[in-house]
């Protein structure tokens, strides 16, 4: 990944990552409720941090979100939300899952 720049990268990292996600883990979870989708988010979105961190933390190097420039994590982080947003409602819809509803929060466990 050396001659990409840098917002490429990360856009890649975010992207296979998601795909792993969203076909293979998320999908094989026993059981499917919104509270463990989101502790499995949540660790995804660590290991996209260390990752994303390991690349590029110290670098200096900034990051466009075409109306401003931040710096990696930020980028990171906002970035990987706008391509999951999708992923997510439509993985919810197909498992019957309704993340506005209050009973969705409910684990079960």
């Amino acid at each position: 990944m050396g001659a990409l720049a840098p917002e490429l990268k990360i856009l890649v990292l975010n992207g296979v990552a998601l795909a792993v996600a969203y076909l293979g883990i998320y999908p094989s979870t026993e059981r499917i409720t919104l509270p463990r989708l989101l502790r499995q988010d949540l660790a995804l979105s660590a290991l996209l941090l260390v990752v994303a961190g390991l690349m590029f933390a110290g670098s200096g190097t900034r990051f466009s979100l075409l109306l401003f420039d931040t710096n990696w994590w930020v980028f990171t982080l906002l970035t990987a939300g706008l391509m999951e947003w999708p992923l997510f409602l439509r993985f919810c819809r197909r498992h019957g899952i309704d993340p506005f509803s209050d009973d969705a929060w409910r684990d079960g466990d």
